[in-house]
């Protein structure tokens, strides 16, 4: 299991987030964020971003994707890590 010590299934490292390729998919679950998130991926093939009452969509390099605060969302597993940098307004 690739549950980190925090019982998170990813690991941060300042303003970058890892989700290992051996995270379970039922580990990756539906959730909210308090405050409105962009993200860029670094890296990472075939996972996606599924928004609620959205289809999913696969998550390219280099694209910036906005997640609004509240709004339900889960990311669905790919190939190899998924790294992606996270701006946050607080």
């Amino acid at each position: 299991m690739a549950e980190t010590s925090s019982g998170k299934p990813y690991t941060d490292r300042g303003d970058e987030r890892i989700f290992s390729e051996d995270v379970e998919d039922a580990e990756l679950i539906w959730h909210r964020d308090k405050y409105n998130r962009e993200i860029t991926i670094l890296e990472g093939e075939g996972w996606k971003l599924q928004l609620d009452n959205q289809l999913p969509e696969e998550l390219i390099k280099g694209k910036i994707y906005k997640i609004p605060a509240l709004e339900y969302h889960r990311v669905i597993k790919g190939k190899g890590n998924l790294k992606i940098k996270i701006w946050e307004d607080k």
